[in-house]
């Protein structure tokens, strides 16, 4: 059955307007995106495909060529417009974050940087500059790289918070393999980085290292 045969109460846009977004599931939500189907297919019945095979998470991590290629019913601007909500959704999530007094604790900077880092095939690297209040100055990517590691400068990150008066520097980078444990390299670039920081009067706040659900802190763990 289509949309447009379903009793009023029913359909997801006119549930929205009466009910609000929060009472819509996932697939209402994805449908009132894409906005029609085909001839063969509902709306409904290809957003339920999409997300029978793919989380919301696991959906950020697409490319519009792939989803394109993938269903039959999503052409180019349907799919723009799905990732231009779920970049939305993103920013959102960072602004509430920079409305905080501060990056107190590793679970505000993993927060802030989930979105940036979270649904990434990619490994990239950014430093978040902060104030002597711990209040967010700005946040940089540093570098971006493979499936598996990035290359670092640690002159490049230095440089960047002595030109913005950073009193101290969070660091941040993903793990696309889901794997959140620091590997070696991991530990003797902070270690590095740390000794280097010192000399220039740079606080090392912490080095957070994120994946698709959790993440691992060096400063919660004792490694700083």
């Amino acid at each position: 059955m289509k949309i447009n045969e379903w009793t009023p109460d029913d359909r997801p846009r006119e549930k929205l307007i009466k009910h609000g977004a929060s009472t819509l599931t996932d697939t209402e939500l994805l449908a009132i995106i894409l906005r029609s189907g085909t001839r063969e297919k509902s709306v409904f019945e290809i957003s339920t495909e999409i997300l029978s095979e793919y989380n919301l998470s696991q959906l950020g991590r697409l490319s519009v060529e792939e989803l394109t290629q993938k269903y039959k019913g999503i052409g180019e601007t349907k799919a723009v417009t799905l990732f231009a909500a779920i970049e939305l959704g993103r920013r959102r999530s960072r602004y509430e974050v920079m409305k905080q007094d501060n990056f107190s604790s590793s679970k505000a900077v993993y927060t802030f940087f989930r979105p940036y880092l979270g649904d990434l095939k990619h490994e990239e690297f950014w430093v978040a500059y902060l104030n002597r209040a711990n209040n967010l100055i700005s946040t940089k990517q540093i570098s971006k790289g493979g499936i598996s590691e990035t290359a670092v400068d640690i002159r490049i990150i230095l440089k960047e918070a002595i030109t913005k008066l950073a009193s101290s520097v969070i660091l941040c980078h993903n793990h696309p393999s889901g794997n959140i444990r620091p590997s070696i390299n991991d530990d003797a670039f902070t270690r590095n980085f740390h000794s280097a920081s010192k000399i220039m009067n740079i606080d090392l706040l912490d080095h957070i290292i994120i994946g698709e659900q959790s993440y691992f802190s060096y400063a919660d763990e004792g490694k700083l």
